[in-house]
């Protein structure tokens, strides 16, 4: 019997994509998603790509009585949890709303797990939850801390996380930081469509490169980096989606539970924002004007992950390399200049 497979926000980027790598691993999928960043369209067009249709419940994460309704209706396995608001400017701006969504919202889901004893959870986390990191490459050991509610809202689902860890001992909860998640599907039917000016470096060096935006600006140049910008460790979506496939084979391959685990997924390589820029333009033909601008508040100088405990308990290391992130995002902007619009 194929294991069903919970996905909270998988109509978003990485949501959408992950439930493709699901599909080939052989899960069930149910995605429920409140479509307030992500679109409809992303799951009709996985559909279309997995030649199945998919089960779509429009619902929020904060509304208990919904969740309940579908956890009634089915028996999952475990639950891949990506809903949450994302844009770092926003959550300065906005706090209450992101604790309000990213960890009461998480809350909520959490105790209608309980209610119908499914206790396998992977958990959408971020490398921000290392702030401005110590040493180089971060390993999950280093030390957490946040420069804003975003990442804050982040480090408190975890720290809740490994609470209910130790409270009991039936969960099996695993936290994926991701380090900077870019590309799009091969197929260039799905990717990044972000709502108004793009938070992310690429989407917005691929808007700029179909037109969209005039020109990207870089935030700081004089950086202890090898070209003076800021260095990431950018990782393909496609990858990140067989990680998520990969954690859920390590639970389920799992004579017990495992309690909370918190694992990397990078290539454990630093690009800078214009080796970006210059493998961009190389690999699509495509020209992208950018203006040198001060340092941003809150942006460290380099950030990029030791990927071994991933390759060690998941088998997973990154496939895709800097050429077939430019690709894979340059095919799926250029085919879709407005997104899903």
């Amino acid at each position: 019997m194929k294991s069903k497979i919970l996905v909270t926000g998988g109509a978003g980027y990485i949501g959408s994509h992950t439930c493709i790598a699901l599909h080939q691993a052989g899960y069930e999928i149910v995605v429920y998603d409140n479509l307030s960043n992500s679109s409809r369209e992303a799951i009709n067009r996985v559909s279309h790509l997995i030649g199945e249709s998919i089960e779509f419940v429009k619902g929020d994460i904060r509304d208990a009585d919904r969740l309940r309704e579908v956890f009634a209706a089915h028996q999952f396995f475990g639950v891949i949890h990506f809903a949450g608001l994302k844009a770092v400017g926003e959550s300065v701006a906005k706090p209450l709303l992101y604790y309000n969504n990213n960890v009461s919202g998480t809350i909520t889901l959490l105790e209608v797990m309980a209610e119908y004893g499914v206790k396998n959870l992977i958990f959408s986390s971020s490398a921000t939850v290392y702030g401005d990191p110590e040493t180089l490459p971060i390993d999950e050991t280093a030390p957490r801390s946040c420069t804003n509610p975003y990442g804050q809202s982040k480090l408190t689902v975890e720290h809740i996380l490994e609470d209910i860890a130790v409270s009991d001992t039936s969960w099996s909860l695993i936290s994926l930081r991701y380090f900077n998640p870019v590309g799009a599907h091969p197929s260039g039917q799905i990717g990044e469509d972000p709502n108004g000016i793009p938070n992310n470096l690429m989407p917005f060096i691929s808007q700029v490169a179909v037109g969209k935006l005039e020109k990207l600006r870089v935030f700081g140049n004089d950086y202890n980096t090898v070209d003076g910008t800021g260095v990431r460790d950018f990782v393909h979506v496609v990858d990140l989606a067989k990680g998520h496939v990969a954690a859920l084979h390590y639970i389920n391959n799992k004579t017990s539970s495992i309690g909370f685990d918190a694992i990397n997924l990078g290539t454990g390589n630093g690009t800078s924002v214009l080796e970006l820029v210059n493998a961009f333009e190389s690999n699509t033909q495509q020209e992208v004007p950018y203006q040198l601008s001060d340092r941003r508040a809150g942006d460290t100088a380099s950030c990029y992950a030791s990927a071994d405990k991933a390759y060690r308990l998941l088998n997973w290391k990154a496939e895709y390399d800097i050429n077939a992130m430019c690709r894979d995002t340059w095919n799926w902007q250029s085919s879709n200049p407005n997104g899903y619009q």
